[in-house]
């Protein structure tokens, strides 16, 4: 029932959107309508394979980690982060090793360091690994899904080439755990892989791929800079993580470890909040986030009180999706009101007859990189909540 009054909710401000937006969506610059980067449904073309020529590779990287959490639930950082700040004790700690699946667009050539690109990081479910947007959404004539995406729209003009991250998104002496049980410690890793996008992951990209961002700059202008040529987004658990890792929402812990009740019946009780990540993406985006996202107040706070503005928040549910539909009501209920002005770009999608599933996810990766690294320019800020057919 409530999932329906959600449902309800979004479908009446989809009315009123309309009705007031008018030619919200018109507008160039370059020579380009806006309408090149309306959100629309996936086209069944983009899920086909690109001539061979045109193909990006993925390719599994090792990289050392020093912010993660070991089996006495502490926070190993080499960074001197406080345990107030944490919600839990801190301490030095050995590195552990992580992979990553790395995207690499066609044409990447390794010594040609002129030529920069933009990153997106996507992340995986609460039952994934580096393996989920690669081998769960399938493929086509022995070619990813995900990647055949990406593919078309660099091939089509689109968007600018681009490297995509697919990380594993558990910060934890058991990372390769994908089970889910709330006390286990591969669980509250989810809510502490911040520590090692920043400190960790970020460096490892930039120091090793030809990236527009340097994280290793910490100026005031790189910093700006830096930002706009950085995205993430995830389904699911990972899109909880998109949400309340880089707006400032907060981590959960297990209550047999915190004490209290989980208002979510899984044994997650809520805890301290995220230090944020805006100087780190300009671009946030969610599909079907899981239950733990904070609400849109406290995500609209947190973009709110930071010294950067949010190019883009993109959140996108299935209207069917009984695992997480409620969640996407709570998580944008009040997030455009908070947030300001401090929200450039603002995208509230529900996919009719949409489930828990690539369907939505795959839609929501396909749109949300076309508005993060377009080609098409955009002068104004924008508000659109939209119900997409889901084919």
């Amino acid at each position: 029932m409530r999932n329906r009054l959600v449902l309800l909710v979004v479908m009446i401000v989809v009315f009123v959107s309309a009705a007031l937006s008018g030619s919200a969506a018109e507008g160039s610059e370059g020579g380009e309508s806006m309408e090149s980067v309306a959100v629309i449904s996936l086209p069944a073309a983009y899920r086909q394979p690109v001539p061979s020529e045109q193909r990006g590779t993925v390719t599994e990287y090792t990289y050392p980690v020093h912010n993660y959490i070991n089996q006495n639930r502490q926070l190993v950082t080499n960074q001197g982060i406080g345990s107030e700040e944490a919600g839990r004790e801190t301490v030095l700690g050995n590195p552990i090793n992580k992979r990553c699946y790395v995207y690499l667009p066609p044409g990447y050539d390794e010594s040609d360091k002129d030529t920069k690109y933009n990153v997106l990081y996507l992340l995986h479910g609460v039952g994934g690994s580096r393996f989920e947007w690669p081998y769960g959404s399938g493929q086509i004539n022995g070619n990813f899904v995900i990647c055949n995406i990406l593919d078309n729209l660099i091939a089509n003009g689109e968007i600018e080439p681009l490297i995509v991250v697919f990380p594993e998104g558990r910060s934890s002496f058991e990372w390769q755990n994908t089970a889910f049980t709330a006390d286990q410690i591969n669980i509250l890793g989810f809510y502490y892989f911040d520590y090692e996008l920043r400190y960790d992951l970020i460096p490892f990209i930039e120091s090793t791929f030809n990236t527009y961002a340097n994280i290793a700059d910490a100026s005031l202008e790189a910093i700006e800079y830096n930002r706009k040529h950085r995205a993430i987004a995830g389904l699911s658990m990972g899109g909880m993580q998109a949400l309340n890792l880089t707006l400032g929402g907060y981590r959960f812990d297990a209550a047999k470890y915190t004490g209290g009740t989980s208002a979510f019946g899984n044994g997650l009780v809520q805890t301290v909040q995220a230090p944020g990540m805006q100087d780190l993406f300009a671009y946030v985006g969610a599909f079907s986030n899981a239950p733990t996202s904070s609400e849109g107040r406290v995500l609209g706070s947190g973009i709110a009180a930071s010294g950067y503005p949010m190019e883009l928040v993109y959140i996108t549910c299935g209207d069917a999706d009984g695992i997480a539909m409620f969640s996407f009501g709570s998580a944008t209920a009040g997030l455009l009101d908070t947030g300001g002005d401090k929200i450039l770009d603002y995208y509230q999608v529900v996919i009719k007859d949409g489930k828990h599933d690539f369907n939505v996810w795959n839609n929501g990766a396909y749109n949300f990189v076309r508005l993060c690294f377009g080609k098409a320019g955009q002068v104004e800020s924008r508000r659109v909540i939209v119900t997409l057919d889901r084919w």
